[in-house]
């Protein structure tokens, strides 16, 4: 692992960095137990991945499982707004949380106020079985922490190019499930769709990807079919 120092401009300290795209930083809180309450999944991605136009599709694909979604925005309350038109589950299975930072910051460090709302779920619905947890939009570092979810998807997409899967980064690399978004915009961008799918199964060392296209596949049979396995 490649380290370099890294002094920081508000703290009066220095603090290693890893260069490592596989390395994420370390969780700061312990794995929650799981037992007698809902499966949690992490949904992250880049701003404009499709994160919320995939949790669209699981919420409808999933209709039949007992299940609750919290967004996430810096500011507003866009993603949870966006879910209510569609009318893909009960308003009140919807919590929005607007983290005021950095979107990883929410759903790593301090997780809070994530917390407090899968609880609100939890109180209002005693028979919850799944809540999917969509993370603002972010970079290729940001993962959750274990302490809030049980399972985590990466979402990216074709749009920003075919060498976004070689980059890394831990939502790459380490990600329960990889998806490549978008595919259907392949042609219109000049990605090649074998280079991406070649490329994230080197670097995630095993662990699933997969491409999909909400135009073509609405209901994203792939990816709600692995949210069940977690079921």
């Amino acid at each position: 692992m490649i380290e370099k120092r890294c002094v920081s401009l508000s703290a009066d300290h220095d603090h290693p960095v890893s260069f490592d795209p596989t390395v994420a930083e370390a969780d700061r809180h312990d794995q929650a137990p799981a037992a007698g309450r809902a499966v949690r999944i992490g949904v992250g991605g880049p701003v404009g991945s499709g994160k919320t136009a995939l949790v669209a599709a699981l919420c409808r694909a999933l209709a039949d499982v007992d299940l609750a979604v919290v967004t996430n925005d810096i500011y507003t309350t866009e993603d949870a707004e966006f879910l209510r038109r569609a009318g893909v589950l009960d308003p009140a299975r919807i919590e929005a949380v607007r983290t005021g930072c950095c979107p990883h910051t929410a759903i790593r460090d301090d997780i809070t106020a994530n917390l407090d709302a899968v609880d609100s779920l939890a109180e209002r619905f005693p028979g919850l079985r799944l809540v999917i947890i969509e993370s603002g939009g972010d970079n290729l570092t940001a993962v959750f922490s274990r302490g809030l979810v049980d399972h985590q998807i990466f979402v990216v997409d074709v749009a920003g190019g075919d060498k976004v899967p070689r980059k890394g980064g831990p939502g790459v690399t380490t990600a329960d499930l990889l998806v490549i978004n978008k595919t259907d915009l392949a042609p219109l961008v000049g990605a090649d769709l074998g280079v991406m799918s070649g490329d994230a199964h080197r670097v995630r060392n095993g662990l699933p990807v997969v491409l999909q296209s909400l135009v073509d596949t609405p209901d994203a049979p792939a990816v709600a079919g692995w949210v069940r396995d977690r079921l």
